[in-house]
């Protein structure tokens, strides 16, 4: 018995974290409908970092729409869509600067937390 005989139509867990040897972690496809917009595929990706990104695109004041969606729950892949409100920024200037944002926001968070922490372990021993 090899524990593999109740788990035969699930798919192996590593695939929903590992890319592929042809598959890219972040691809973009213009939109051709709706002016200054473009969805993201972000491979290998959830919820987590879906509702992340489209809450940081939602702070800035030139970007008129994002939005995500998980288009299954067995596809590991978050689609995210951007339209900003002129044709510069574009979608992908957004995204670089949500993402410079996001790195900001948890720099800070780490450096408090560590702060917090040394501020607990002097408490302790004295």
């Amino acid at each position: 018995y090899t524990g593999e005989e109740h788990r035969m139509n699930a798919p192996e867990r590593h695939k929903s974290y590992l890319l592929d040897d042809d598959e890219k972690r972040l691809e973009y496809e213009r939109d051709q409908k709706i002016p200054n917009a473009g969805t993201f595929v972000i491979n290998k990706e959830d919820h987590t970092i879906g509702n992340l990104v489209r809450m940081q695109l939602l702070r800035d004041s030139e970007v008129r729409f994002a939005g995500y969606q998980m288009p299954h729950p067995l596809e590991h892949r978050c689609l995210v869509k951007i339209q900003t409100t002129k044709a510069k920024p574009t979608p992908i200037d957004a995204l670089k600067r949500c993402i410079d944002d996001l790195g900001s926001e948890f720099e800070t968070l780490n450096n408090k937390f560590r702060e917090e922490v040394a501020r607990y372990r002097a408490e302790e021993a004295s």
